[in-house]
């Protein structure tokens, strides 16, 4: 199998490489900058995979174009397309330029439509493939301080279920799945672009980046519609629906301090304009508060076995209670008889 990943440098990206490298696939790696591109290489080399190195700028169409044309070229018809690639800005709106808002929109937003239309292009021929667009919990519940993201995730989700509809109608078989993650310990705290008074973190529960890349693994081989991963993103999605009001307050009082840790800020490089040359590995500085498994994604993950456990479980039990009850009649009866 020929898989694309888009920001596969670092964080959420570098782990999916490992994860599909793990089951022998051919991995082309997509991102800004070289260094992180080439240790990730190196990694999925060592895990028994074929990899691809291609610096390449999402927010470019052409970029992204020639890169799967190279793709195609070098590893083959490309079978899944892995839309990741994101950059943000913690900031009140306020506060946040023009350029700004629009360079996330075109990296978070557009990057992945541009990936999109590239995948589709060639696969659309073949009538067969798989595109993942790697989303958010705030792609239903935004919070303050990232309204450029959440704004992103948000578009992208749209865009996704624009496209899924017009397939179904056109009745090609491309299958199109949105993975929506939870807080995650990713390099992204340590570059983001920010103007908080403190360090920027992920909103706890924090989890591994590991634990996105086997969800995204198994979405890319399921045709689920969207898959949530973790429980805090169950809880936003369905709480958005029912107490929006609610969580407007909610964030509006505890939003500010949940995204920052006890440190002050310091004086950094941020990756919202060019990358940050240290090749930084999938892990964020949060290993020590971060969860490596969750049981929500493992359930939903096999809730269509875990269904046929359960039904096979009621009607065994069923059975025996039938079979129980058809024994102790004829015994009844001839009690009956006795005592008449």
């Amino acid at each position: 199998m020929v898989v694309v990943i888009t920001g596969a440098s670092a964080g959420v990206g570098r782990a999916t490489a490992r994860e599909f490298a793990r089951h022998g696939h051919s991995l082309a790696l997509l991102a800004r900058g070289r260094p992180g591109l080439e240790a990730a290489a190196r990694e999925v080399h060592e895990l028994g995979g074929r990899a691809l190195v291609l610096p390449a700028d999402v927010s470019r169409p052409d970029e992204v174009e020639a890169a799967a044309t190279n793709v195609e070229s070098t590893l083959g018809p490309i079978d899944i397309w892995i839309n990741n690639a994101m950059v943000s800005v913690f900031s009140p709106v306020i506060e946040m330029t023009a350029e700004e808002f629009e360079h996330v929109t075109e990296v978070t937003y557009l990057g992945a439509v541009y990936g999109t239309l590239a995948a589709l292009r060639r696969m659309k021929t073949r009538d067969k493939g798989m595109i993942v667009q790697v989303g958010s919990a705030l792609a239903y519940r935004a919070i303050p301080l990232q309204s450029a993201y959440c704004g992103a995730k948000h578009g992208l989700r749209g865009f996704t279920d624009s496209l899924r509809s017009e397939l179904l109608h056109d009745k090609i078989n491309v299958h199109l799945t949105m993975v929506q993650l939870p807080a995650l310990n990713t390099p992204q705290f340590n570059w983001v672009k920010s103007r908080l008074p403190r360090e920027p973190q992920p909103v706890p529960p924090i989890f591994q980046p590991e634990v996105a890349a086997r969800a995204i693994y198994w979405a890319a081989y399921h045709r689920r519609r969207e898959v949530y991963v973790g429980f805090p993103v169950w809880k936003a999605i369905v709480g958005n629906k029912l107490i929006a009001g609610w969580l407007d307050r909610y964030l509006a009082r505890y939003g500010y301090d949940a995204q920052q840790t006890n440190v002050t800020a310091a004086k950094r490089p941020d990756n919202l304009w060019d990358p940050v040359e240290t090749p930084y590995d999938a892990h964020g500085r949060f290993d020590e508060q971060a969860k490596s498994r969750s049981l929500y994604s493992w359930l939903t993950m096999h809730r269509s076995r875990l269904l046929v456990t359960s039904l096979a479980g009621v009607a065994v039990t069923i059975w025996r209670w039938s079979m129980t009850r058809s024994s102790s009649v004829p015994a009844q009866m001839a009690s009956q008889r006795r005592s008449s």
